[in-house]
């Protein structure tokens, strides 16, 4: 055993042997005691403007410590114990896999002459790329990214093809991590050019010519990589047989360290557009033709006070979507040869009540989707004149996604979900406007008449009105005993539409009501609606999210020993944020990945990025209303919901010591008999590409935990 396998063992029998806490759980549970791993305080303390705070756990910010890593250790060791004794974990987990295990497809789209789409054939950890000669012939295997790696943690990001489709230029990630490399397929020879491509973050890829573009930052120093900040992003342009050395750097800003840059190029290769941006919202915009001899960048947008998505373009006529003086966004035009922003026209004005957020250029026609109450609706405009046509008829209250269309093509194809909708393929006649299924899963055991959604609106504590989506059994008594999951996000004008989940399905099953709020600080009813939850109106979010969950007792759905909160991330935040200011009102609470310590999360990776709604602790200001509401510093000695603590080892985008500092907080002032506990994800980060297996794995996990902890009797 070497000195550093001996240190950790060491540490780790400290962390498990000495000092526990104990917590009785309730009297019906066969578990009657557990102990929590005592976790060291220190007497770190921080001066914010006069106000002296402490912050106990700092040393669980460095995640490469041999300390740290015992502790995560010593607290999956507790957890896991936990679930491993709820008698039915398993029969849920065999659920799980049952109903996952069904054929599944993805949108497909066109590149040169061959068309391609994404299959899983049900528990594949990745979905592999089929090819197809047209659209009759038989799919073949392109790339397979389960060959990545043997458990799966290896996922396929972003990717891209060259004009004539032969090459095709893809990220992959390592463990969930938001770092990439790119690497290049000669799909005619099916071989791997020698082109690689690293350090590649927050990146699209945008071939022209023999090359492509891609965004990147500087490499890490050692020990930094999935937490140090993330400084001096840059776009370079890659030749394709060069070695990335040779690459040449097209747009960066050194004295703005925190600007974020990615490039676009026009499907006719005739145009670029540069975006700029310093947060998660408002950017600025550069344009370059590449038809003149003087191919020089003009700064069309030099503030951060709107958002900008270049469509495409018809020649000269290049189409954005915009929220430019308008919070619910528009569609405008500009010539290529003069794109000055005071020279730009308005061609589709504002939805007086609903929010643009999609909009694709087939033939002569602009499809424009929007959001109507926070569902989809999509409508045909004329790309001329702006003249509205016709909706798009739609199987229902769901949501549209993944438009799929090249010039020329005689259709296009789209997907269409809902809560009790599984993902489907729509194919879309170009002549007609007219649809027809073209791919539907078949989920076996899945019966959708089974099951209904109805949208309830309530009154915020302020009188603002809140929608929220509420799905469940056919036919439910409501009496105040219906086991409840309420999920909410809340910021980053990020919207939460329907769809269709396996796992909620497992839940909704065993008779649950599940619940999605549209609260403020989201996108669904624009920019104004984002703002109201933003900086020092962020209580607005948590009012909303608790306003949710007394609708539903009062609407007799539930009541607060049978109700569950859930969200990610930024949503992380809200469960944390509702559970240290109402304890009381939940039975069980999930924070996952959350970003759970308000004055510093500025200080790794991308958080600073995140400042515009949430503010800084450096500013007076915002110091006072981030401390008021932040997770970690509002943990009080109390009787907390049973909890369960959810992050991954690699998770670069929101630091795992978000979640360490909070369990650590949580187990230390805790009163009550449940439970509140940490489950800490090994080689997975913030959720995106996460295999099926560990999918299936973590859900069984949460659903187990929810049940015993309502006294549920697993069916």
């Amino acid at each position: 055993m070497n000195f550093r396998t001996l240190s950790l063992f060491i540490l780790i029998a400290i962390l498990w042997g000495c000092g526990t806490k104990k917590a009785t759980l309730t009297p019906s549970n066969p578990i009657s005691s557990m102990q929590y791993p005592q976790t060291r305080r220190d007497a770190v303390q921080d001066n914010y403007h006069g106000t002296t705070v402490a912050d106990p756990y700092r040393w669980l910010e460095d995640d490469n410590s041999a300390e740290t890593k015992a502790w995560v250790e010593a607290q999956n060791k507790v957890t896991n114990a936990f679930l491993a004794k709820i008698p039915y974990r398993q029969q849920i987990a065999d659920r799980l896999t049952t109903i996952w295990n069904f054929e599944r497809f993805g949108v497909p789209f066109r590149e040169g002459s061959k068309y391609y789409y994404f299959r899983n054939d049900g528990l594949q950890n990745q979905s592999v790329l089929f090819v197809q000669d047209d659209l009759d012939a038989k799919g073949r295997v392109m790339l397979d990214p389960n060959k990545f790696s043997t458990d799966g943690t290896v996922a396929l990001g972003a990717m891209s093809f060259d004009k004539s489709g032969r090459y095709m230029a893809y990220q992959i990630s390592e463990a969930g991590s938001d770092w990439n490399r790119i690497l290049v397929l000669d799909t005619e020879t099916g071989k791997m050019l020698n082109d690689t491509i690293r350090w590649v973050k927050f990146s699209g890829i945008a071939w022209q010519g023999n090359g492509f573009y891609y965004s990147r930052y500087p490499e890490p120093a050692a020990g930094d990589a999935l937490k140090g900040k993330s400084l001096n992003h840059a776009v370079y342009y890659h030749e394709l047989g060069t070695h990335q050395g040779k690459d040449q750097m097209v747009k960066n800003d050194l004295a703005n360290p925190n600007f974020n840059f990615g490039i676009g190029v026009s499907e006719d290769e005739n145009f670029n557009y540069c975006y700029v941006s310093e947060s998660t919202s408002g950017e600025q915009l550069y344009f370059r033709s590449n038809k003149r001899k003087s191919s020089d960048w003009v700064h069309v947008v030099t503030d951060f006070t709107y958002d900008y998505s270049v469509i495409d373009n018809d020649g000269d006529r290049t189409f954005v979507m915009t929220n430019n003086n308008a919070p619910r966004q528009k569609i405008m035009v500009f010539d290529a040869n003069n794109p000055t922003l005071d020279k730009w026209t308005e061609l589709v004005a504002e939805h007086e009540t609903d929010v643009l957020t999609g909009a694709v250029l087939i033939g002569n026609r602009l499809l424009l989707t929007y959001m109507h109450d926070a569902y989809s609706v999509v409508r045909i405009h004329d790309a001329r004149t702006g003249a509205y046509q016709s909706d798009l008829k739609l199987p229902g209250i769901g949501s549209v996604g993944g438009f799929s269309y090249k010039n020329g093509d005689k259709q296009a194809f789209y997907s269409f979900t809902s809560f009790t909708y599984p993902t489907t393929i729509f194919k879309l006649d170009i002549g007609s406007m007219t649809s027809s299924v073209y791919r539907k899963p078949d989920v076996k055991g899945f019966d959708p008449a089974l099951y209904e959604t109805r949208q309830v609106w309530f009154n915020s504590k302020d009188g603002t009105r809140v929608p929220m989506f509420v799905t469940h059994k056919k036919g439910i008594t409501l009496d105040g005993n219906n086991t409840t999951l309420l999920y909410g996000y809340g910021g980053f004008n990020i919207s939460l539409t329907p769809s269709f989940s396996v796992a909620r399905l497992a839940f909704l099953e065993q008779g649950g009501v599940f619940v999605v709020a549209n609260i403020r600080g989201g996108g669904e009813f624009g920019s104004a609606w984002h703002k109201a939850g933003t900086k020092e109106r962020k209580q607005n979010v948590f009012d909303d999210f608790i306003g949710a969950a007394e609708t539903l007792i009062k609407l007799n759905y539930t009541k607060p020993e049978k109700l569950a909160i859930e969200g990610g991330s930024n949503g992380g935040l809200l469960v944390g944020a509702c559970m240290t200011q109402r304890p009381d009102l939940f039975r069980v609470c999930f924070p996952r990945v959350g970003v759970l310590d308000m004055l510093r999360y500025h200080q790794f990776t991308i958080g600073r990025a995140w400042s515009v709604d949430y503010g800084l602790s450096d500013d007076p200001e915002g110091f006072k209303y981030l401390y008021r509401y932040s997770p970690l510093h509002n943990v009080k000695p109390a009787a907390y919901p049973a909890t369960l603590v959810m992050t991954a080892d690699h998770d670069d985008r929101v630091v795992p010591a978000h979640s360490f500092k909070f369990a650590a907080e949580l187990q230390s002032k805790h009163t009550g008999p449940l439970p509140t506990l940490i489950r800490i994800e090994s080689s997975a980060g913030h959720g995106a590409g996460k295999p099926t297996a560990k999918v299936i794995e973590e859900t069984a996990d949460m659903l187990a935990f929810l049940f015993y902890n309502m006294g549920v009797n697993y069916k």
